[in-house]
């Protein structure tokens, strides 16, 4: 039966080839699903993975091997935000892992639990790197806060116009009930630092990772209630975590960077070479240093 792939209700817990199982958030129960979206099972993780396994045979599909790309999504949306951004990575051979999770229904930390079951899925992967939207990459730097040793295939990531310090339009509206209903428990975890120590408290990579960010290199941005230049909805200053290997700084706004061809070419030159842009010198963002007592 064809499916919407899941949106708001279901998050993934294994990927091979295209091939998902998942789980629904409210029933607990799990589906398998094939790379068009078609439901080939439903019911227990079990019967879910018997079912896999006997596509795999039926279809002879291959095992994985080489390089995957996790692309993670931001709040409200869906893996299928990153059509273009899918494709080019498609173009260089790479396995892409179109990765879906409840946004709005499920905390942060819980959504992370997804992502973690999908990294340990990846048998036969050698390299994996990471693209995130916005909160996708909250919830990368929550799952790196859940691991006593970080998965060593994971190599580089690339963050675009992820709210790494929160956000001022989170603090403008998290007692609006509206917000509340849309935009869930993970939407009260978007705050600022000033507001909540949840994002302070989230672990930098130690992988290495570049930031893209949308703006107009101005003292205001595209949005009058984000304090200084900002994307439309994630203010610059926001995005800037120390310790990034590259920043860039583009003239886009938040919902339209994933598939903005620039930020594709930025994109893939990272996860190739490890800077943004041609000339390959980087801008990275260095750590404060600590204060020394005299």
């Amino acid at each position: 039966m064809k499916t919407m792939g899941g949106r708001q209700f279901w998050g993934d817990i294994q990927f091979f080839q295209g091939w998902k199982i998942q789980q629904h958030v409210i029933s607990q129960h799990y589906r398998l699903l094939d790379p068009k979206d078609q439901r080939h099972a439903s019911g227990s993780l079990e019967h879910c993975r018997d079912r896999l396994a006997e596509m795999k045979a039926a279809r002879q599909i291959p095992p994985m091997q080489g390089k995957a790309v996790i692309l993670i999504h931001g709040i409200i949306r869906s893996s299928k935000s990153f059509v273009k951004m899918k494709e080019s990575c498609e173009q260089k051979g790479w396995l892409v892992v179109p990765f879906d999770y409840p946004s709005t229904r499920r905390t942060i930390p819980e959504n992370a639990n997804f992502l973690g079951k999908v990294i340990q899925s990846l048998e036969g992967i050698d390299e994996i790197d990471l693209v995130v939207h916005s909160m996708g990459g909250l919830v990368v730097r929550s799952w790196l806060a859940q691991q006593d040793v970080v998965d060593p295939r994971v190599k580089r990531m690339v963050m675009l116009g992820v709210p790494n310090r929160g956000a001022d339009m989170a603090d403008r509206f998290r007692s609006n009930l509206l917000f509340k209903a849309i935009f869930g428990p993970a939407g009260q975890q978007l705050v600022t630092e000033a507001n909540s120590d949840f994002i302070s408290n989230l672990p930098t990579p130690p992988f290495e990772f570049g930031i893209v960010a949308g703006g107009r290199n101005t003292l205001k941005g595209y949005n009058p209630l984000i304090r200084g230049d900002d994307d439309g909805t994630v203010a610059v200053s926001s995005t800037r975590l120390p310790g990034a290997a590259d920043f860039i700084l583009i003239p886009i706004l938040h919902s339209f960077m994933m598939n903005d061809p620039e930020t594709i070419a930025h994109t893939l030159r990272f996860l190739e070479t490890g800077v943004f842009r041609e000339s390959g010198k980087p801008q990275p963002i260095p750590v404060p240093q600590a204060a020394t007592v005299p």
